[in-house]
This record gives structure tokens, sequence and C-alpha cells, in this order.
């Protein structure tokens, strides 16, 4: 099976792909800071990677990715390009809704930035509501795949930026954004406060890395990227057969 893409296809290609219930599969990335050694945009490569395999194996319409994201955090550091959360949660139920004027029968986020979490979560339940199913995915069962495959610590449980976790992801979907040769370990230590008040992360690590990328490699990134298609894919064909789509 292949993905039509969006970015690429024309409209007549899309129509037939919708007449025989084609899926879409959207990835929410962000413009935001990676340390000195990923670019700007590291959470859209590695989501829109992600996304493209997802719509390859369920034989989907690839959609282009919504390259910017709520990235308050790091607004810190030049290049961080931050939407509020309300103009991502409008700008998914919108695409939603176009959607379902289409005749897409279902929609499949594929989130790669922590502060898209919410905004997701709130468009994907007025999009089911106005009768889109949507199944939403932030990198299903990462935690467990990256604690057999990596080899450095992370920086907080469940939190991985500019990481060996990352950088790898990276090596694998789009290497050619990778300097190596910059990367630097970086184990902050975090606020007491952290995840109880919102703070800018640059108060308190000013390289912006957290953890240590420089085990990345391209086959530790390619097992990453495995690990979440598969689980991902788990989700994708329980979630269709709760809809029967």
């Amino acid at each position: 099976m292949s993905a039509t893409d969006l970015s690429h296809a024309a409209w007549p290609e899309v129509a037939r792909r919708v007449q025989h219930g084609a899926l879409a599969v959207l990835a929410l990335g962000a413009c935001e800071q990676h340390g000195a050694h990923l670019p700007l945009s590291t959470d859209t490569d590695l989501a829109h990677g992600v996304a493209r395999r997802i719509a390859g194996e369920i034989d989907a319409l690839l959609l282009p990715p919504v390259a910017y994201g709520d990235a308050w955090s790091a607004g810190s550091f030049p290049g961080t390009l931050s939407i509020s959360p309300r103009t991502l949660e409008a700008l998914i139920a919108d695409i939603g809704h176009a959607l379902l004027r289409t005749g897409v029968p279902g929609l499949v986020l594929v989130n790669g930035h922590f502060g898209n979490r919410e905004p997701m979560l709130l468009a994907a339940r007025t999009l089911v509501t106005a009768g889109l199913p949507v199944c939403h995915l932030d990198y299903p069962g990462l935690e467990a795949i990256a604690a057999r495959i990596c080899d450095s610590r992370p920086a907080a449980p469940q939190f991985y930026h500019a990481d060996e976790v990352e950088t790898a992801m990276m090596l694998a979907l789009a290497p050619q954004g990778v300097d190596m040769a910059r990367a630097a370990p970086s184990y902050p230590d975090f606020p007491p406060t952290f995840g109880a008040e919102p703070m800018q992360l640059g108060d308190f690590n000013p390289s912006g890395v957290f953890g240590d990328p420089r085990p990345a490699t391209a086959e530790k990134g390619e097992a990453l990227v495995a690990g979440i298609v598969g689980e991902s894919l788990r989700l994708i064909a329980a979630w269709r057969t709760r809809h029967a789509i």
C-alpha cells in the first residue's frame, strides 16, 4: 500500500481516493528550538515522517503538516515561533471540517510536540461531535521503546527534547538537518514547581537540550520509529473497528 501525498497530488486523484474510503493523516509539529545540533523544524520533521509511514501502511491521504504549534515555553529562544492554543485548536478543527465536507471518513492526528496535546484533544472532541471520527496519536509506546533502545537516561520521565531519542529519530527521518559535531549533553535542574506553573525553559536551561544526544544513531532512530508506527497501527486498527471505517 502507499499514501497519497496532498503536497503533490491533484484534486482528481484525491477525489478517487476519497471515493474508495481513504482516511486522512495529519502531522502536528512546531517551529521550536532543539539545541544547537537540531533544526527548529524538528518536531514537524519527526511527526510528518511518522505520519508518512503510517499513511503508507493504511493507504491513506497524507496531508501537509501543521508546522506551527504552541511553543510558548521555548519562546525565549530566537527562532521559536509559537501560536496560541486557541489558534491551533481552530486550525485542526477547520481542517477536519473541510475533510468532512470532502467525504473523508476519518482523521488520524500524529502529534510531535508536547504543547499541542490539549489543543489537539479539544479539536478532536469538536470534530467527533460534528461527525468525523478522530484518532489522536502522541507517539504511543515511546517511553517503553526508548527504555529498550537508548543508552542515555532522559532528563525527566517522559521528557524527550533534543536528546538521544529525538536526535536518533531525526538521523533516521531527516538526517540532513542534524549536526552531530554540535551535539552536547545537558541535564538541567528542574525547578520544584515544574509542571505546576507556566515557565520558560530557557530560564533554567540555556542550551535547550534535555538529555544526551551523543549516543544517537540512525539505527536507533529506525527502531524508535518502527516501534511508534507499530503501536500506532495497532491503535488505528482498533479505532477503525469501533467506527467501521
